[in-house]
């Protein structure tokens, strides 16, 4: 049987959460993000870019504590890739999270849409479309169609029901935070499954996206130009 999409709020969402508590629920994001191979799929478009282009202009959407673009940084100056690194988050809490790191990156609070007039070679994001309402994931797709030069990539789970139950085990044996637990767990509840991405792509008027699966549990979907 399907699992059924979720629509619950994430705890980490709320507005009156604690600074600190924030900043400890999304560095153990982070640390999940490295168990479960979460850059891999990014950094595999990232030099499939690369090869359109001799330097890449990357801004990450929803950036949580930065580390997707430090593991884009790391991977850039190994392979000799040049790249300017900018990171939009909603909740202020993201750019104290992810300043604390340090870092050439450059860490903006606001909406997305506000950096349109801004050159980008290519936009991401991780773990952040299951947080959107439909009608926001279809806005959030335009923008990058229209946007993005060189091209797009979302990197999110994938709805399935042996990683909706084991995660809160593997998050139990980790000792990561109680809300990254319950919070993870959610989330796998309110992402997409493969089928149901060709009919929203279509609605932002994108046909030639690629939607696939990586493993372990993640759902992406590509656009190269």
């Amino acid at each position: 049987m399907t699992l059924a999409r979720s629509h619950a709020e994430e705890q980490m969402d709320a507005d009156d959460l604690d600074p600190a508590v924030y900043a400890a629920v999304v560095g153990d994001l982070a640390k999940v993000n490295v168990v479960t191979l979460a850059a891999r799929p990014t950094l595999a478009f990232l030099a499939r870019a690369a090869e359109r282009s001799p330097s890449l202009r990357i801004l990450d959407v929803g950036f949580g504590d930065g580390d997707m673009l430090r593991r884009i940084a790391r991977w850039a100056t190994k392979r000799g890739v040049a790249v300017e690194l900018v990171g939009v988050d909603l909740n202020p809490r993201s750019e104290a999270a992810a300043r604390v790191h340090g870092g050439a990156i450059r860490y903006v609070t606001g909406d997305y849409a506000d950096l349109a007039d801004e050159p980008w070679d290519a936009i991401i994001s991780s773990l952040v479309a299951h947080h959107m309402t439909h009608a926001q994931l279809v806005a959030f797709l335009r923008f990058m169609q229209a946007q993005a030069r060189v091209g797009w990539f979302v990197n999110d789970l994938h709805r399935h029901r042996f990683a909706h139950a084991g995660y809160p085990l593997l998050a139990t044996l980790a000792r990561w935070h109680p809300m990254v637990r319950h919070d993870g767990t959610l989330s796998i509840a309110r992402s997409y499954r493969p089928d149901e991405w060709p009919p929203i792509l279509a609605e932002a008027g994108i046909d030639d996206a690629r939607v696939f699966r990586a493993f372990p549990f993640r759902l992406c979907v590509e656009h190269l130009r």
